[in-house]
């Protein structure tokens, strides 16, 4: 069996695990980051969006984003297999590659849940929203303001955070203004605004974007050959199978090499686990370490969506606009819409506030589920997504099944979801609100009408390892991300976010990785 020795053992090559890297090898950690995904760019895990021809055509990298999703739990039951040619083979428990669960109650599953296994993690391919959370209805209490101040502050340095990406699109500034006067209660800093972005206009291409993905948080240390100085490995195509605990801290993690076929034993003072929120809490108890809150308290936004033509009232504002602006923008020769092809697109946002707990992006960007026909100019189309605030339950939760196991051959999960009344009745008057709002930009996309997309769909499940003040039994980690009795075992990610909250998790991930590779750190 080859063994391996590190300082740190990173599972997970996702921001959160990227975070805990750059603060750990920094401090002269000898750190090993491995992934079960593999490694799609030189630069490890390059926002893929990161190219001229997938931003000037955004429809194109949706199919894209489809092929990095793993759906996490597919139900076998109520499909009908009376077309089926009665010689064929049907099982009667049905099958179970791929995520296919004949366990899963198809009322009670996260349909839309999806993992991605990559070095980079769900930054290959995300928006780049990062806006903090609200400081009374979303924030985690137990940390004080200030040291929130200083946690967000350098998770915006990390995610290199930036608020006038699209501030030069005529789309962005005419939007702006006409959801400012449908909106005028909302009074600064919860007004309609630019939506916070971990991204950056190039200053060379002023058309092009740089996504931030997790080479972004990265490259301290794999652009600066002094501090990483052979300190810090990532070894993509490597599943972590079990974590081997003995006398209340975890001594090695048994990791194969999915590309060689080889075992590999690897040793360290501390182990990191940021795989993801289901996949994170499926390790734990892979290893049977199962405390009672694991895989509890499962946490996702629904999504209330919708597409909408804009107006010719809008239209024709941007028009004159446009004629009277400075901006050097091109035409092209019988273009019949008064938009320059290379206006960048809207990404306006309405923060979470006291009396709408929720948050709203009306932006036009790549979604798998935002697909429109060729013939379809996105110049006139805007997509709606808005995200509830809903209660954090128990009875909300994924289970691992003991006897069947996924394509990476780790336990099967199951899902057990569903809403509160409370939450129907908020979901509903978000629906009305979002609705409401369309309506004053423009007209529905046929097949695009208001809807509320499945569940699981948001892709930012959390609340699986939650993190607590107190070891209580309501929470798997502490308040520094460490797992309650064992003393060098840390989760990073959405998964130990416990509050009820609305929106993107991201930069709050980051916060918390900062806080706990800190106290590594400081504890070392």
């Amino acid at each position: 069996m080859k063994r391996i020795t590190c300082d740190a053992l990173i599972i997970g090559a996702g921001p959160s695990g990227s975070t805990y890297a750059r603060v750990l090898v920094s401090e002269g950690l000898k750190t090993i980051m491995v992934d079960t995904g593999p490694q799609y760019s030189k630069r490890p895990g390059e926002n893929l969006k990161n190219s001229f021809p997938f931003q000037r055509n955004m429809g194109n990298f949706a199919s894209m984003i489809r092929g990095f999703l793993h759906l996490i739990s597919v139900p076998t039951s109520g499909g009908s297999s009376a077309f089926l040619d009665p010689i064929t083979y049907k099982p009667d428990s049905g099958f179970i590659k791929n995520a296919m669960n004949p366990r899963q109650d198809p009322n009670k599953n996260l349909d839309g849940a999806a993992a991605a296994y990559s070095v980079g993690g769900m930054l290959l391919h995300w928006t780049g929203a990062v806006p903090r959370h609200h400081p009374e209805l979303e924030r985690i209490k137990f940390i004080s303001n200030d040291e929130w101040e200083d946690l967000y502050t350098e998770a915006e340095k990390i995610l290199n955070k930036h608020t006038d990406v699209y501030e030069k699109s005529i789309r962005n500034s005419v939007l702006k203004d006409v959801l400012s006067s449908y909106y005028p209660h909302l009074k600064y800093p919860y007004h309609v605004q630019n939506l916070p972005m971990g991204a950056e206009r190039s200053s060379i291409n002023s058309e092009l974007v740089r996504f931030t993905g997790t080479d972004t948080i990265l490259s301290p240390i794999i652009d600066n050959p002094e501090i990483n100085d052979g300190r810090f490995e990532i070894r993509p195509q490597h599943r972590v199978k079990r974590l081997h605990v003995e006398n209340g801290a975890v001594v090695y993690a048994e990791v194969d090499d999915l590309q060689n076929g080889e075992r590999i034993n690897i040793y360290a003072s501390r182990f990191i686990v940021a795989c993801g929120t289901i996949m994170s809490a499926q390790l734990l108890w892979a290893s049977g370490i199962r405390p009672e809150a694991l895989g509890r308290y499962l946490y996702d936004h629904p999504i209330a969506f919708c597409q909408v033509i804009l107006s010719k009232e809008l239209i024709e504002k941007m028009s004159s606009e446009l004629r009277s602006s400075e901006n050097k923008l091109s035409f092209a020769a019988n273009d019949p819409l008064p938009i320059p092809i290379n206006d960048p697109a809207p990404n306006i946002w309405i923060p979470v506030s006291e009396g709408r707990p929720w948050h709203c992006q009306i932006t036009k960007d790549a979604f798998h589920y935002g697909d429109l026909p060729a013939n379809v100019d996105d110049r006139v189309i805007v997509d709606l997504r808005w995200f509830a605030r809903i209660e954090t339950r128990p009875e909300n939760r994924v289970i691992f099944e003991e006897d069947i196991f996924n394509e990476f051959g780790m336990p099967q999960p199951t899902f057990e979801y569903g809403f509160s009344e409370a939450d129907a009745k908020l979901m509903h008057e978000m629906m009305i609100d979002m609705t409401n709002a369309a309506q004053s930009l423009g007209g529905f996309l046929p097949g695009s009408e208001p809807k509320f997309m499945p569940w699981g769909l948001c892709l930012h499940a959390q609340g699986t390892c939650r993190m607590g003040e107190k070891d209580d039994g309501k929470s798997v980690v502490d308040p520094y991300s460490k797992v309650w009795n064992i003393d060098n075992l840390y989760i990073g990610g959405n998964s130990i976010i416990p509050t009820s909250n609305a929106c993107n998790p991201t930069l709050t991930n980051v916060a918390l990785a900062v806080r706990g590779a800190r106290n590594i750190v400081n504890n070392k």
